[in-house]
């Protein structure tokens, strides 16, 4: 490293300062300390040509920015999920309403609307399921009965609808009705209905079809 020169223009004391800094010995960096510093340069420049090498998607920063928009994205989805939920739920109420509304009106084909309502409800509620046991039981249209045991079909995994189904299959007096029960319980392979079955055969008052399906039902379910 040279020295720098004193310029011979300056005033006496600032010439005297330029004298005195001349004067100092040059440092001569320790070999120890020389390598240190060339080993922290190297790392650096490695470090800088890797970062400059890596793909865009690498980087914190954008690793950043894309986890924060999965987030928002994740936030968005959820709430819109949330919304729809409720929607469902919402229409699956009114459904329910109207079903239960039909199935009160004195016109047998606002009845059979009732009873076909509730074909949109994937689980009806306790309510709707004994709206349609009674109409089961008691509407006076054979038509309108007859739906209703279709309707009750897919919850056969509750023990009172089986309960009422049973209820119904002692108290009907339309074969039709009747051999529809005896398919609807032998399908659902309810053992329950064994002793009503039994019942039914022995009845002579009832209707000799109703009685070969009773035991053709009682043959299926032993």
């Amino acid at each position: 490293m040279e020295r720098e020169e004193v310029p011979n223009d300056l005033p006496n004391d600032v010439t005297e300062i330029w004298a005195r800094v001349a004067a100092i010995p040059q440092a001569t960096p320790r070999s120890e300390v020389r390598r240190h510093f060339d080993l922290m340069a190297e790392a650096y420049r490695q470090g800088l040509s890797q970062s400059t090498r890596k793909p865009w998607w690498q980087h914190p920063v954008a690793q950043f920015t894309f986890g924060f928009g999965l987030l928002a994205v994740g936030l968005f989805v959820g709430h819109r999920n949330s919304e729809i939920a409720e929607l469902r739920d919402e229409l699956h109420e009114m459904r329910q309403m109207i079903t239960l509304s039909l199935l009160q009106q004195q016109s047998a084909s606002d009845r059979l609307k009732g009873v076909s309502w509730s074909y949109q409800l994937q689980q009806p509620g306790s309510e709707v399921l004994a709206a349609l046991l009674d109409t089961l039981m008691h509407d006076s249209n054979v038509n309108v009965r007859l739906a209703a045991i279709d309707a009750l079909r897919q919850s056969g995994g509750q023990q009172f609808v089986r309960n009422g189904v049973l209820e119904a299959l002692r108290r009907q007096d339309s074969p039709m009705v009747q051999m529809a029960l005896i398919d609807l319980v032998v399908d659902w392979r309810d053992s329950a209905s064994v002793k009503t079955l039994r019942d039914l055969i022995q009845n002579q008052k009832l209707d000799e079809a109703v009685r070969e399906r009773a035991q053709d039902g009682l043959t299926r379910l032993q």
